[in-house]
Parts: structure tokens; C-alpha cells; sequence
């Protein structure tokens, strides 16, 4: 697949580029327009979201980068290169959630509420930012056959550019931009289930993103490595586990205790 979406004035405009800038403006409407529902200010919720984004881009790209050091000591310039790919969604997420709890403590709110406003935009924006790795060629997963890729429905234009140096591989970015769109309608489902506690939302979301990319990871020819293992699939591993846990906490409160839809921006602190 070409990367490049078109030129002007004798820049590239990636489609990498692009679909990031997408997937933010869409996750930040869907936040925005959920937050202003439980009365958190325009403000407050635009001013947090800029300082997450942030620190989620610089996140992703710290960690891809301390996992393939080696190869950014030859080619230092090559870390700022971020429109060529190389951003690592729990990088990603990582820092995000870190400026998330220092802007939340500032102003003395309540972050598994943010969080859980969070969740739907975020997996939305990640179903569209996999993506990019297609036209950028990466993030695909090992050697299959064509018979193979059509006995799955795969769209054929996916197939074509799956066909890598006279090789078909596996789409391991579709296999997750699906798990995530269909992660977004568990969501919205789960959203409207009223004794929802404040925090499950979160915890879903850990745990369905986790088992997704745990499989999905096991494709993969490009990850991340630790020793033998790949680091993916072990943090996926510890965000499940960390995820069931605080959803069997929070189900232990009483029936109408703490109630997601009852939680307000002028009554909640963190």
C-alpha cells in the first residue's frame, strides 16, 4: 500500500497522519459531548483531553522507542519521525493516564469517572488508527495463503495489500480494529445498564482490549520483545488482571451505590 494519501506544495500527507488526526477529533467530540452531560465545563474537558493526547502520542512513542533502542542509537533522528509509524497504544495509554490523574488532582475530580468517559472515544480511536498501520505496510501478522485469507471474508482490497513481497500475511490491524468497533457497541450496551458503578466502564475495557490484543499479539511478527516473551501479550496479561479486580471490588458495593449515571462534575472529587 502506498502511505502516502497525497501532496501538496511538495509535502506528504500520510494517511498514518491523517487517520491519528481523525480518530482525535472523533474520540474528542464523543468525550466532549459525554462529559457535558454530567456537567463538566467545555474547559475543563477540552483542557484535559489536550494535555491526555499529548502525553499519550509522547508515551507511545517513548515506549516503541526504549523497546527498539538499538536501533534508534544508530538513527537518533528517526525518533521524531512519528508519521512513519512506531506509537505503542500502552505506551500510549500509559502516559495518557498518567496527565489524567495529575489534571484531575489538581482540580479535585474524580479520574475512574473520566476514565470511564474515556473508554468509548479511545477504543473508537483505536479501531481507526489500526488503520494506518495498513498503509504503512506494518503491523501485520505472519505468512498465510490467500485461500486462507478469503475463507475468513476478508474484503479483497484488504487481501491485495496483505500481498507484502510476493507474501500473504495475516491483517492482525483489522483483526483488531474489529475487536475494538465491536468493543465500542459492549460499551454502549454496558453504558445504559443502570446499577453500572463508577469505574466498571474502565475495567470492561481493560479487560476486553486485553483479551483481544493477548491473541491478536500472538499473530504478530513486528512485537515488542522482552527476553522471549512478548511484552504485549504480558502487559495485556496484568491489565486483565488488574481490570477484573476492580470491577469484583466495584460490584460488591450496594445496588444503587455510587451509580455511573448519577455521578456529576459538580459532585464528584477525586
Amino acid at each position: 500500500m502506498n502511505p502516502i494519501m497525497f501532496r501538496i506544495f511538495g509535502l506528504d500527507i500520510r494517511w498514518y497522519s491523517v487517520l491519528l488526526l481523525i480518530a482525535v477529533v472523533l474520540g474528542l467530540s464523543i468525550f466532549m459531548k459525554e462529559g457535558q452531560k454530567y456537567e463538566f465545563s467545555k474547559d475543563f474537558l477540552f483542557n484535559l483531553a489536550f494535555w491526555v493526547i499529548v502525553f499519550a502520542f509522547i508515551g507511545a512513542r517513548i515506549y516503541y522507542v526504549i523497546f527498539n533502542y538499538k536501533y534508534y542509537l544508530h538513527d537518533p533522528i528517526s525518533i521524531f519521525k512519528v508519521w512513519e509509524g512506531g506509537l505503542a497504544i500502552h505506551g500510549g495509554l500509559l502516559g495518557g493516564f498518567i496527565a489524567l490523574v495529575l489534571y484531575c488532582r489538581k482540580y479535585r475530580t474524580r479520574v475512574s469517572k473520566i476514565t470511564d468517559m474515556i473508554t468509548i472515544p479511545l477504543l473508537l480511536g483505536q479501531a481507526i488508527g489500526r488503520w494506518g498501520n495498513f498503509f504503512n505496510g506494518e503491523a501485520h501478522g505472519s505468512a498465510t495463503t490467500l485461500l486462507a485469507l478469503q475463507n475468513r471474508h476478508i474484503p479483497e482490497f484488504i487481501i491485495n495489500g496483505m500481498y507484502i513481497n510476493g507474501v500473504y500475511f495475516h491483517p492482525t490491524f483489522f483483526y483488531e480494529s474489529l475487536w475494538c468497533l465491536l468493543g465500542v457497541l459492549v460499551l454502549l450496551v454496558v453504558k445504559h445498564y443502570k446499577y453500572l458503578k463508577v469505574g466498571q466502564l474502565s475495567s470492561i475495557y481493560l479487560m476486553w482490549y486485553s483479551v483481544g490484543r493477548f491473541f491478536i499479539e500472538s499473530l504478530r511478527t513486528d512485537s515488542l520483545m522482552l527476553g522471549g516473551f512478548k511484552v504485549a501479550q504480558l502487559v495485556s496479561i496484568a491489565l486483565f488482571i488488574i481490570g477484573l479486580l476492580i470491577f469484583m471490588i466495584l460490584s460488591r458495593k450496594e445496588k444503587f451505590e455510587d451509580l455511573y449515571t448519577e455521578a456529576k462534575g459538580s459532585e464528584i472529587h477525586f
